[in-house]
């Protein structure tokens, strides 16, 4: 079984953007830079969002895996996405 998350996955990404930027593990020199990236977050919400676009397409690789667990995975990859970036199904 696949471990679900409470944090939407903007927030998630949004958080590690910050990190990368302000931790000593990434490109920062904060050696702890979780109060940091709890105060600024938010302002990456943005690129979170411009990530997850880019997800909303899978590869060839990723649909072949997805049927390998069952289902359609190419609608179900591109529901999940745009359920979580907020954005409407097109036609």
């Amino acid at each position: 079984m696949t471990d679900l998350s409470v944090t939407s996955p903007v927030e998630r990404i949004a958080r590690v953007i910050a990190a990368e930027a302000l931790s000593i593990n990434g490109e920062g020199e904060d050696v702890s830079a979780g109060g940091a990236v709890d105060a600024v977050w938010e302002q990456e919400i943005p690129r979170a969002t411009a990530v997850l676009r880019t997800l909303r397409e899978p590869t060839p690789e990723m649909v072949e895996a997805g049927r390998a667990a069952g289902g359609d995975p190419a609608q179900v990859w591109n529901a999940m996405v745009r359920a979580a970036i907020g954005q409407k199904e097109t036609v």
